[in-house]
């Protein structure tokens, strides 16, 4: 090789290690992640093991203890620190008022000991009653309605005219009410989609006056249960006793004579 070309190879090796060096000053690498360590006041919770069904019964093996951040723990919630082994032998053999889902912290109001009443009174709210109908497919939205829907109340009853005809009324009693049960059926299992059509009841949610005038109204003619949107549950005043129609349009009820309309009534 002749002495020029080592020169220019020199030279070329030479500029090529200057720039390297010179790019790999002007271009930083990232810094390192730093890891910061918080400690977090944390206390053990007393939840659901598993799925908890309403008016399923439950013992020490349906319950385990999690880790809970201290202040996100409701004054509610049982925790381990605070006598929590003696309140979990104590609810053993509870009755779930609610269904409960894996890791839902455990607390007193949704449970009750056996013996203070059945699993339908442990569900129904404080205050209210639970009183029954007939239904059958044609008055029950083609047994499409499930526990925990909620319906209108309509009454069908017969009644004497002025001259002496029978007229058939429409009331409509109460709306936006709970159905708490159909036939036996307190809550809908997973996959289903309908009602058990067998079912000849369906349990109601309803106020002490409401029961009343259910009571009267089972013995008066023939219910029907007009089943509600979801999204009309936030929207409408619930249990308020009978409707007030007069601040209503269209809320009349009409009276049909064999089938052709005759009158309009209020409800009272």
């Amino acid at each position: 090789m002749k002495r020029v070309q080592v020169i220019g190879f020199s030279v070329a090796l030479a500029a090529a290690g200057l720039a390297f060096y010179v790019a790999n000053n002007l271009v930083e690498p990232p810094p390192a992640p730093v890891t910061v360590e918080k400690q977090v006041n944390s206390t053990e919770v007393l939840v659901a093991g598993a799925d908890i069904a309403v008016g399923q019964i439950v013992n020490e093996g349906n319950f385990r203890w999690v880790s809970w951040p201290t202040e996100a723990a409701a004054r509610g919630y049982i925790t381990k620190q605070n006598g929590g082994m003696a309140k979990m032998r104590e609810i053993s053999g509870s009755v779930a008022r609610s269904a409960l889902i894996a890791g839902e912290p455990i607390t007193a109001q949704k449970l009750i000991k056996a013996g203070q009443g059945g699993v339908l009174a442990a569900i129904l709210p404080q205050g209210m009653r639970a009183i029954s109908t007939k239904i059958k497919a044609e008055t029950a939205a083609g047994s499409l309605i499930l526990p925990n829907d909620h319906v209108d109340v309509i009454l069908i009853r017969r009644m004497r005219g002025n001259n002496g005809g029978e007229d058939i009324v429409s009331d409509v009693l109460f709306r936006n009410v709970r159905v708490i049960a159909i036939g036996q059926q307190i809550e809908t299992k997973e996959g289903k989609k309908s009602a058990d059509t067998t079912a000849s009841t369906a349990t109601l949610e309803v106020t002490p006056r409401q029961a009343e005038m259910m009571a009267l109204a089972n013995s008066m003619g023939e219910i029907t249960l007009a089943l509600r949107s979801v999204a009309d549950l936030s929207t409408d005043p619930a249990r308020s006793g009978n409707v007030n129609l007069d601040k209503e349009r269209g809320n009349a009820i009409r009276v049909l004579r064999y089938g052709a309309k005759s009158r309009v009534y209020g409800v009272n």
